[in-house]
C-alpha cells in the first residue's frame, strides 16, 4: 500500500481535494495512506515565517530552505521509525521534468512518495539539491503555488492503486495509458439536438465496437497530438479496420 506525503503551506486545500470523490472514498476505506504537513509548523521563529528576500535582488520572496528541510526530516524520520524504505522526494517546480502517464505509472509502483509544494518566487535551491530525488512540472504555465500540481500528481498516482477504482479497466482504456488519446464517449439519449450516437455503438457487435474505438483513438491522437502519434509503435499507429472474425468449427 502506497503512502503519499504532501509538504505544503495550505494543508486545508489539499485535505479538501483528497477527501472528495473517488479518492476520498478510497482514503476512508484505507486503500492508501495520505498525510499533509504544514511547513510553517517547522519554523523556529515566532512569526512562523517561511520566506525571505532573494539574494541578488529581484521582486517577490523565496521560500527558505530550513523550514522545508525540517519538515522533510520529520517525514523521513516517520518512515525510518516504521522500518519503511525511504520514499521518493519530488519537488513541484517549473524546471522539473514534464509529467505524463508513464511517470504516473512509475510513481504508482513506489511504496512511498513525498510531494513538496513551492510558493512565492520559488524555493531556495539548496534544499532542492539536498533532498530532491527529482523535480516535476505539470505543464508550461505558472500557478500561484505547487498545491494544484501536487494534487494532480497524487490523484493520478492514487487512482492506479489496487481497489481505488472498481476494476483496472477503469483506467486501462483512458487517454495516455497506452500512448493514445481516448476514443469519444456517448450516453443516452440516442439522439441529442439532432446529433446521433455512431451506429456501430448501437450494433451490439463487440468486435466492431473495439475496432471502431481503436481507430478513433489513433485518429484523434494523430490529429490532436502528433507528438504522441509519432511515438506510437507501428502496430498501434495502424490498427486493423476490423478485427478478424472467428472461424466456425465444422
Amino acid at each position: 500500500m502506497i503512502r503519499i506525503d504532501i509538504a505544503t503551506l495550505f494543508t486545508g486545500m489539499c485535505e479538501t481535494v483528497m477527501d472528495e470523490s473517488i479518492i476520498g472514498r478510497a482514503r476512508r476505506e484505507h486503500k492508501f495512506e495520505l498525510y499533509t504537513h504544514q511547513i510553517r509548523d517547522f519554523t523556529i521563529n515566532r512569526q512562523k515565517q517561511v520566506d525571505d528576500y532573494p539574494y541578488g535582488g529581484g521582486h517577490g520572496m523565496v521560500m527558505q530552505a530550513d523550514p522545508i528541510a525540517r519538515c522533510l526530516d520529520f517525514i523521513l524520520w516517520q518512515y525510518e521509525k516504521k522500518g519503511q524504505a525511504r520514499p521518493r522526494v519530488c519537488f513541484m517546480t517549473p524546471a522539473g521534468r514534464p509529467y505524463d502517464q508513464a511517470k504516473a505509472k512509475e510513481l504508482a509502483r513506489l511504496p512511498g512518495l513525498v510531494l513538496v509544494c513551492g510558493h512565492y518566487e520559488g524555493i531556495d535551491e539548496r534544499v532542492i539539491e539536498a533532498y530532491a530525488d527529482e523535480e516535476i512540472s505539470i505543464g508550461d504555465y505558472v500557478l500561484t503555488g505547487g498545491e494544484l500540481a501536487a494534487l494532480s500528481v497524487a490523484d493520478s498516482v492514487l487512482r492506479l492503486q489496487p481497489g481505488v477504482l472498481s476494476s483496472p479497466e477503469g483506467y486501462q482504456g483512458e487517454s495516455f495509458y497506452d500512448g493514445l488519446l481516448e476514443y469519444p464517449q456517448y450516453s443516452r439519449p440516442e439522439v441529442w439536438r439532432d446529433r446521433a450516437v455512431p451506429p456501430v455503438l448501437l450494433s451490439g457487435h463487440a468486435a466492431n465496437i473495439r475496432a471502431w474505438r481503436a481507430g478513433q483513438g489513433v485518429s484523434r491522437t494523430r490529429a490532436r497530438r502528433p507528438d504522441l502519434y509519432l511515438a506510437l509503435p507501428p502496430e498501434v499507429a495502424s490498427p486493423p479496420a476490423k478485427l478478424p472474425k472467428k472461424k466456425r468449427k465444422r
